[in-house]
């Protein structure tokens, strides 16, 4: 069986794994505590942050350690809504952001904030100049995601930093920067980003691991009450092992980023000259976006009936993305790019991965075609 969904997680390196093994055996102190258990747990901790700190070129003092990107997204939009709703209520995204975001926005509508969703082209791409214009006196936050899960569209994401704050200094900017690092240079500070949010498992480090960066200066309500950890933004016990295997797999994939992109870009071109020739399939994603994910409609076929056809030819890949999967709506990013609900229903995800050759992906390209050869007389009936 050959896995092509590593933009829903990846399997974690031996090197990753060995690691924390080693920890969890020899180091399981809680890094709160005084003593020398607790002493040789807080040095691990503070390694980990300042190699995840130097990962993405910010200050380790600026890391906030959570269990994942879903933790740290909603962190950065509810903390900073909170935090600076004196400042207003408005707060402003797309249609086509991860689900992790969107109903963290959606959650804040119903609790009276005000919610733009600025529009995104066919591409899946939003206008700088668009979301530049949507900002009002009373505006308190921007959140765009790096690159789009599903499609692999990547938003501009330094250029809109750049206008935010030239012209809105105190409107708040988050990116998710989960699809984006480790695939292409990821520079939050850089961007003029004042949050940032990342999660291991994308990049083969362990789930429940994610961080969050926080710019000095900006403030944020924590969400979790209790202990002072994380700078008293996320009380809880640290998962020491779990947050060192993420610095090593953030360290890794800052290191292999441009031969990655170099060797998957390769492997995306040719899967996308595949899938256009095949005229039962829509290609969704553009050679300008993503290296790593080829986003592609068989419309008038159900995506899960598609999906279990390739797993019994020998390949795994997705519908939607990981989180909304088991869903049978339409895709709400396809939907806003435009497609009919005919291509959002039939949204299938390829996304590849470090390990992934040419032979591999002939092994895909056959069996895409052996599925549309199996399912052709199935079309428009499912």
């Amino acid at each position: 069986m050959k896995y092509f969904d590593y933009a829903a997680t990846t399997p974690p390196h031996p090197d990753v794994i060995r690691t924390m093994a080693e920890i969890m055996e020899t180091q399981f102190g809680n890094p709160s505590s005084i003593h020398g258990y607790g002493e040789r747990a807080d040095q691990l901790l503070r390694r980990a942050r300042s190699g995840c700190a130097a990962a993405i070129g910010v200050k380790p003092e600026e890391i906030v350690f959570t269990s994942g990107a879903t933790e740290s997204n909603n962190l950065a939009i509810k903390g900073a809504a909170l935090r600076y709703q004196s400042r207003g209520r408005h707060i402003i995204t797309t249609a086509t952001e991860h689900a992790s975001v969107y109903e963290s926005f959606m959650q804040l509508q119903q609790w009276g904030w005000e919610v733009t969703l600025v529009p995104v082209n066919s591409d899946g791409v939003v206008n700088a100049q668009q979301v530049v214009d949507a900002i009002r006196p009373d505006t308190v936050l921007v959140s765009l995601m790096h690159v789009n899960n599903e499609t692999g569209a990547i938003q501009p994401i330094a250029e809109i930093g750049k206008q935010l704050k030239k012209i809105a200094p105190r409107v708040l900017f988050h990116v998710d920067g989960v699809q984006g690092f480790g695939k292409m240079k990821a520079t939050p500070a850089v961007w003029g980003a004042d949050l940032y949010s990342l999660s291991a498992h994308k990049i083969r480090g362990p789930k429940g691991a994610g961080l969050l960066y926080v710019r000095s200066g900006v403030e944020l309500t924590p969400l979790l009450s209790g202990g002072s950890q994380e700078q008293g933004l996320r009380a809880g016990t640290e998962n020491v092992a779990l947050l060192v295997g993420m610095a090593k797999a953030m360290r890794m994939a800052a290191e292999d980023q441009v031969d990655f992109a170099r060797r998957t870009t390769v492997l995306r071109d040719r899967l996308m000259e595949t899938i256009r020739a095949i005229p039962e399939f829509e290609l969704n994603s553009r050679p300008e976006g993503a290296p790593h994910i080829v986003h592609f409609s068989y419309p008038g076929m159900k995506a899960e009936v598609a999906l279990h056809t390739l797993e019994q030819l020998g390949v795994t890949i997705s519908t939607q993305s990981a989180c909304s999967s088991r869903s049978a709506e339409p895709s709400r990013a396809l939907l806003a790019m435009g497609r009919d609900a005919a291509c959002a229903i039939g949204g299938l995800r390829i996304s590849l991965g470090d390990e992934h050759t040419e032979e591999d992906v002939a092994l895909l390209e056959q069996a895409l075609h052996q599925m549309v050869a199996q399912l052709r007389p199935l079309e428009r009936r499912m």
